[in-house]
């Protein structure tokens, strides 16, 4: 980040017994002045100038508000450490491909004693830039291709076209985001896309071509998106054996609605967490601002993780949704939920829980699922302090229900519904992290519960993807 000094320049005397006295015909000494570091860590400290090197397109009213902190700092681990911050926002905005950072001492007339300047050396972003990496989802992988117009009016705006050919899913769509300056967290973004789904637990291949807008912003602790979307949801076969019930599906239909999520998350990771908790809380309503399709939608996530001894941690999951139709019209098999598989129930196959037609899976308006969980090291700790961290040992405990209800009967009706035919597994395997992107896991597993209809993988069972139970 750069040093901080302050010189004292005043001139070593040139008598002494190292030079003798001096006479008539002196023996000149030149001697350099001794640069004196003058301590100033503990003292009072005002930043004077704050400079930036390197910027093109970018408004200076953005940077200001990153920087403003600065000129508050009281001593220099203050100036450092809000210099630090400062320089971590200023990446956070994506325009800047490097930011370094130089505190030095002012120089000049105006110069204060203890008077600072800060230097941002900065490397914007070209107007242009392209992408190309894999992603990896629950339990399917892509392929993306992106296009990036960063910075595009100097503050900090954004539009982008990305490209995704995957194994189950092919989508394009173009993007607009617009941060508000000063507090990148609250931000907007217009998107534009299309995908094709294919859903072979259902027989069912699905387009969607819409338009949606978003608003984050944070509350405190939580974070919320306000969204809209109006989507043409095209609807079809995708095999000649599809059942009857999953062709009465297909057509199209045009579904518009409004949806609010809330997240609390204190986690230390997101893909493999230590310690910490998450609530994810989600709310959509359809049909009151136009469509033909229209429902209220509820669901929530619930994660809390305790480190243990011996470097283990314990984790538990909650997971929970509801979907009542509005109207005389039944819900969606695209709009319902899915249980069972690798990242869910584990010990089933691929959303195989549930209703389900001439085995076709066709989801259900309510579930819940938890899970009890325990990470260990491996034994005997191989590569340990590199590579073998990346693995932990996995012990399982998996349960949950999925299931249509009759919303003309009460809750207790409906908490008896969800509790019948439970199902539910056990197990353990390997858990490999890859990096914050994705987790591979690899377990043995046994079901239980099995009911008529639900498939089951009994036995070795992997999976990979960004959320698990």
């Amino acid at each position: 980040m750069g040093t901080v000094h302050a010189r004292s320049l005043e001139p070593l005397p040139v008598t002494g017994s190292d030079f003798g006295a001096l006479g008539d015909e002196p023996e000149l000494v030149e001697v350099e002045p001794e640069a004196k570091q003058e301590v100033l860590e503990n003292k009072d400290v005002v930043v004077q100038h704050v400079h930036f090197d390197g910027l093109g397109r970018t408004k200076d009213d953005i940077i200001m508000y990153e920087i403003g902190d600065l000129f508050k700092a009281k001593n220099l681990i203050d100036v450092m450490r809000k210099s630090h911050e400062a320089r971590e926002k200023l990446l956070r905005l994506g325009i800047f491909r490097q930011v370094e950072v130089l505190i030095d001492t002012c120089q000049g007339d105006e110069a204060l004693p203890n008077g600072l300047d800060v230097t941002f050396e900065v490397t914007e972003l070209r107007r242009l830039t392209g992408s190309y990496n894999t992603m990896v989802g629950n339990n399917e992988g892509s392929m993306v291709l992106g296009l990036k117009l960063p910075n595009l009016f100097g503050r900090a705006e954004k539009v982008t076209f990305q490209f995704s050919y995957g194994t189950k899913e092919t989508s394009y769509g173009l993007s607009f985001f617009k941060p508000q300056p000063g507090n990148f967290e609250r931000n907007f973004s217009v998107n534009l896309y299309k995908v094709t789904g294919q859903f072979p637990w259902s027989s069912l291949r699905e387009t969607d071509r819409g338009i949606s807008t978003e608003f984050n912003f944070p509350i405190w602790k939580t974070n919320h998106t306000l969204k809209w979307e109006g989507v043409w949801r095209e609807l079809g076969s995708l095999a000649r054996t599809a059942s009857f019930s999953v062709r009465e599906e297909s057509g199209h239909s045009l579904k518009s609605s409004l949806s609010h999520a809330m997240v609390i998350d204190s986690r230390n990771s997101s893909i493999l967490p230590r310690r910490g908790a998450l609530l994810k809380i989600n709310q959509e309503l359809a049909g009151y601002s136009g469509g033909d399709v229209t429902f209220l939608k509820e669901d929530f996530e619930l994660q809390l993780n305790k480190q243990l001894l011996w470097d283990s941690v314990f984790s538990a999951t909650l997971w929970g949704g509801m979907l009542i139709p509005i109207g005389d019209k039944p819900s969606s098999i695209a709009d319902r939920f899915y249980l069972g598989g690798p990242t869910s129930v584990r010990g089933f196959s691929m959303y195989s829980i549930g209703p389900q037609s001439e085995g076709d899976y066709l989801g259900g308006e309510a579930y819940w699922a938890g899970g009890l969980h325990l990470y260990t090291p491996l034994p005997f700790r191989p590569g340990r302090g590199g590579f073998g961290d990346l693995f932990r040992t996995h012990f399982f405990l998996n349960a949950g229900n999925l299931c249509n209800l009759n919303y003309g009967e009460g809750p207790k009706a409906h908490l008896r519904k969800l509790a019948e035919f439970i199902r539910w597994s056990y197990g353990a395997g390997i858990v490999l992290r890859l990096g914050n992107i994705a987790r591979l896991e690899l377990n043995y597993c046994i079901p239980m519960g099995v009911q008529s209809g639900d498939r089951i993988c009994d036995g070795v069972q992997f999976g990979a993807g960004i959320r698990f139970l």
